[in-house]
């Protein structure tokens, strides 16, 4: 569906393909990334000589409601940041852009409004639903599974032996029954479900199941289960344990990880291995716990264990409790890295960074998730244009950077997060540079150190402002763009950033007394992690609007950090199905 309004001269509107390969498709429409559960995301190139200053208003409304609701305008990509083999026509620019907080499984319209010099407003209305949780299929047959070695027709009294037996046998539609024991061994799962009507593999009726990737009790194991190149298959209430890597799903479609306990691994869900024709799309990892080797105080230097590792499409990754890895999450580089959400996660232990958005293209979202205890908060080194939208993270006890943008990242967009660490509010040091990022609304609290915010990176068309920081005592307020500014007086004065920057009294800043710890090393328990604003704090009132991000705020205007004054703490990391 699309509405044209008439325009003055001549300019092109074209758009890109919703599969990226080494070169942009042109066509007439602004196009629609894959949806998730609680966001719909939008890209748009835009061709002629003023691309470059287009301005391109974002509204959205659930399908049937009478009123616009007003997003954040569409984000201008920088071209020169897009990965190597994605190229663009001569003079176009591509613009894209995010709205959050959605109903799942819910229609909306979307309303772009297109501005450019010297043109009449140009629109277009699109059409999209946000996905529903991924659900069994109740007309399936439900079949059962014990330990063994093949056999067996599915049936209570003549189940499945073993897995590899089960497997053979699945059809679209089943709900396999795995009754309690231990699977040993490499569990390859070859059989896909359909659209709709998944193969569900579901543990926990009876009793614990544990799917082990190795017999030998002194050696661990390559993998315990592999799902490659398989759609529509969800795993339920196991525990897999044991092996280098946990769980593979390279080049597979609509796979669910769901109430599972991942443990005694370097690595625990993996998709990485993907190809131009074969992309990752629509997985859905949700409450489970993820436990890995690495322990706290970081002793070791950086470790490769990671607790999630995804690229491609329209992820959801949420609600799952980690602790004990190198990274928590993160993004990885391949033919798409786009439309990933990632939120109300429960992190803990990390000894490298919390999480990790890197190798990001497009419209991936990291929110509402708390970490505890982690080297690093949430790494953007590097992110490939953007926009990658990081807001309403709570962080205490981060040791080094609390948003690592190593490596030359840009359209990283940082809003509305929270992080209480030792030694300098903030930090950023990199000697290459830091592009066309934006901060907002955030609040930075540490103890002591040279500066409140120390940035040794080259910062190159960045827009930061209406941050507030605390602590000290700081020697100096501010180093930007190698320039020190003794106080945040000069920095307002002087300058190209923070002309709104808010000075925060830390003692007094938080409801629960949280103070920014004397020693990194200190582990806090994540209940502790409690960031909500005391009513007296600098940090009330001293925000700034962003549409679609912080219309329910109270006050005469939104306040700094990851909570508004007076809201309920989210719920982080695993719910019960009683919960849901």
């Amino acid at each position: 569906m699309m509405m044209h309004s008439s325009a003055k001269g001549v300019f092109y509107i074209l758009a890109v393909s919703t599969v990226l390969s080494s070169a942009f498709s042109e066509t007439t429409l602004p196009q629609l990334e894959r949806p998730t559960l609680k966001c719909l995301g939008v890209h748009w190139l835009i061709q002629g000589p003023n691309s470059q200053k287009a301005h391109i208003q974002f509204d959205y409304r659930k399908k049937g409601d009478e009123a616009w609701r007003r997003g954040m305008d569409l984000f201008r990509i920088e071209t020169a940041a897009l990965p190597e083999g994605q190229t663009l026509p001569v003079g176009s620019t591509l613009y894209a852009g995010s709205i959050f907080n959605l109903e799942e499984d819910t229609e909306y319209e979307l309303n772009l409004i297109l501005n450019l010099p010297n043109q009449n407003p140009l629109t277009h209305k699109l059409i999209s639903r946000t996905r529903a949780e991924p659900r069994a299929y109740t007309g399936g047959r439900k079949l059962h599974v014990v330990p063994g070695n093949g056999g067996g027709s599915g049936s209570i009294e003549d189940p499945f032996q073993g897995l590899e037996a089960a497997d053979t046998a699945a059809k679209p539609g089943d709900i396999m029954l795995i009754h309690k024991g231990e699977y040993i061994g490499h569990a390859t799962f070859k059989s896909s479900g359909e659209p709709g009507k998944p193969i569900v593999w579901r543990g926990g009726i009876d009793g614990k199941v544990i799917l082990d990737g190795t017999g030998d009790a002194e050696e661990i194991s390559a993998r315990t289960i592999t799902g490659s190149d398989i759609h529509d298959v969800h795993f339920e209430g196991l525990t897999v344990q044991r092996a280098q890597f946990l769980i593979v799903c390279h080049r597979s479609q609509r796979i669910v990880l769901r109430y599972c306990h991942l443990k005694e691994c370097d690595y625990g869900f993996t998709c990485t291995n993907n190809s131009e024709g074969k992309i990752t799309n629509d997985f859905y990892i949700a409450d489970n716990l993820i436990e890995g080797p690495s322990a706290w105080p970081r002793t070791k230097g950086i470790e490769s264990a990671r607790g999630i590792q995804v690229t491609g499409n329209g992820h959801a990754i949420c609600f799952n409790r980690v602790r004990g890895f190198a990274d928590a999450i993160d993004t990885f580089p391949g033919p798409e890295c786009a439309a990933i959400d990632i939120y109300n996660n429960e992190i803990s232990e990390m000894t490298d960074d919390g999480i990790e958005m890197d190798y990001s293209q497009r419209n991936t979202r990291c929110f509402n998730n708390r970490l505890t205890n982690v080297f690093q908060g949430i790494s953007t080194q590097p992110v490939y244009g953007g926009p990658v939208y990081i807001f309403r993270n709570a962080m205490l006890n981060v040791v080094a950077s609390t948003f690592k943008m190593n490596n030359s990242p840009s359209g990283a967009l940082m809003f509305h997060n929270t992080a209480v660490k030792s030694g300098m509010a903030l930090v950023q040091s990199a000697a290459v540079p830091v592009r066309n990022s934006i901060y907002r609304n955030n609040l930075f609290i540490g103890t002591t150190g040279n500066y409140a915010y120390e940035n040794t990176s080259p910062m190159e068309n960045c827009d930061f402002d209406y941050d507030g920081f605390g602590g000290g005592p700081f020697k100096l307020f501010m180093k930007w763009n190698g320039v020190r500014f003794k106080t945040l007086e000069e920095l307002k004065a002087k300058a190209p950033v923070y002309k709104n920057c808010t000075l925060v009294d830390a003692a007094g800043c938080f409801a629960g007394a949280i103070v920014a710890p004397s020693d990194s090393k200190h582990r806090y328990e994540p209940a502790e992690n409690d960031l909500r604003l005391s009513e007296h704090s600098d940090a009330v009132d001293n925000g700034v609007a962003l549409p679609g991000l912080n219309d329910l705020f109270v006050g005469k205007a939104p306040d700094l950090g990851a909570y508004e004054w007076g809201t309920e703490l989210p719920h982080y990391g695993q719910r019960t199905r009683a919960e849901k």
